[in-house]
């Protein structure tokens, strides 16, 4: 993934490259959530027969072929002329979940008519990211129509109330040539990145609660998974609200400055949730390695969000199934030495802190 990172910024305008890789102000949490897989280890079991390995699990009930998924990421045109639709049919490819984010540079329409007429079509599930502004009109048609577009859950980003101080935006003053498509009104790319992602950002509704959780609920009948999630109160309070599922995660450090890594707190979320619902995470998995010790702690699978928009930079479709195809050789192999045939078998017994 670190190879990916490299290739991809040779291809990326300055401007691109600062939007995808950076984070809040001093970045100190972008980097947290990388050191996290340090501080713990991985104990595995010695002759076991691993004959016969198979990756795949479920997601909200439906089987995926690895426990891995494409995180929601904006403005995709800026790695590639494809943007969200090769990003959506490499995930397709390898029969993961992608996530579409609601600052997609395509349509959601147009990325599920591309799904629906490719000939790798594999019924991988596809979701959509949400976020919900003060005008909720706007919110509940972006439901209406994910929902006609065949979504199968809606990701309620709720860890931006306001945006965060992503200062290499503030700071570079780049011009991010690209807008959001899934809205009626344009925003024009006119400049620097921060004034435009400020203009985006502006109509977001800092107060949000979690009644709105609630009024989520009664417009869909889709499963929600609420994604931001870094508390074990609030991941209670997410199942509270009728939530399907939470996303254990930090927006990839960009909000909050000094936040705690998403790893760090997965394994208290997984203890507050129980066997009442499904925890994902997302921040920093960069090997197959860091996949299984997710599994281990907990989680359903992982979001990668990065990697993801570096293969799409370096290699469009191809390149972002390429990251995936390295993630699961890596999985694979993870966990045919940790002593398991698949992600069911691995236990909390196979980790321990460093």
């Amino acid at each position: 993934m670190d190879e990916a990172e490299r290739v991809a910024r040779e291809r990326l305008t300055p401007a691109a490259y600062d939007y995808y890789a950076g984070g809040a102000e001093d970045e100190v949490t972008l980097s947290a959530n990388v050191e996290a897989w340090r501080r713990w280890r991985v104990r595995y079991r010695v002759l076991v027969d691993v004959r016969g390995r198979d990756l795949s699990t479920t997601a909200l009930g439906r089987r995926i072929a690895m426990p891995v998924g494409v995180a929601p990421t904006a403005f995709q045109r800026l790695a590639h002329a494809d943007a969200e639709v090769a990003t959506a049919r490499a995930a397709a490819r390898e029969g993961v979940p992608f996530v579409l984010s609601s600052l997609s540079t395509t349509r959601l329409e147009e990325v599920a008519k591309a799904l629906d007429a490719a000939p790798e079509n594999t019924d991988a599930q596809r979701w959509f990211q949400l976020y919900l502004y003060k005008d909720r009109k706007t919110g509940e048609a972006l439901v209406a129509r994910a929902e006609r577009a065949g979504v199968g859950a809606i990701v309620l980003t709720a860890d931006t109330p306001v945006l965060g101080r992503r200062e290499r935006d503030l700071k570079a003053g780049h011009v991010i040539d690209a807008r959001p498509a899934n809205f009626d009104a344009d925003v024009k790319p006119a400049g620097s990145g921060a004034a435009m992602l400020k203009e985006i950002f502006g109509g977001l509704d800092d107060g949000l609660t979690w009644r709105d959780v609630d009024w989520l609920r009664t417009i869909t009948s889709l499963p929600i998974l609420v994604k931001g999630v870094v508390h074990p109160d609030d991941a209670r309070l997410a199942l509270d609200h009728g939530a399907a599922g939470v996303v254990v995660s930090n927006h990839g450090g960009r909000q909050l400055d000094g936040a705690v890594a998403s790893l760090e707190v997965l394994p208290e979320v997984v203890n507050a949730v129980g066997d009442r619902a499904e925890v994902y995470l997302d921040g920093g998995v960069r090997r197959g390695a860091d996949v299984v010790m997710a599994l281990a702690l907990g989680a359903r699978a992982v979001l990668v969000g990065r990697p993801a928009l570096y293969g799409l930079a370096f290699g469009g479709s191809k390149g972002v199934e390429q990251v995936l195809e390295i993630l699961r050789e890596e999985t694979e192999n993870a966990l045919a030495l940790l002593g398991c045939r698949s992600p069911a078998e691995v236990t909390v017994s196979h980790v321990k802190p460093a």
